[in-house]
């Protein structure tokens, strides 16, 4: 690959790179809080998503909302593999 084509890989993230995630709006039926959180999971590195997870809070969103089959955003992800720092950051919060 060229030089000027490198990919660069771990630049720090603005705040206002990371507060975008909280314009992200769901399809119809789906929770606000479940559908900014899970963007916010998908696209932040975990030490993005525990700035992230203060920003959400200070908006007034409840890290402890539900999905249809009333599971916290915690819940849903305390089981995946590459899940620990982003269910240790959830917890520090205060999310259960």
């Amino acid at each position: 690959m060229r030089k000027d084509k490198e990919k660069v890989i771990g630049e720090p993230m603005t705040d206002e790179q990371i507060a975008a995630f909280l314009s992200a709006r769901p399809y119809a039926g789906e929770s606000v809080e479940q559908h900014i959180l899970t963007r916010a999971y998908r696209g932040l590195r975990a030490h993005d998503f525990e700035r992230f997870i203060e920003m959400f809070k200070a908006e007034g969103h409840d890290l402890n909302a539900t999905d249809a089959q009333g599971s916290t955003f915690l819940q849903t992800i305390r089981g995946h593999a590459q899940a620990e720092d982003y269910v240790a950051a959830l917890e520090r919060a205060g999310a259960h």
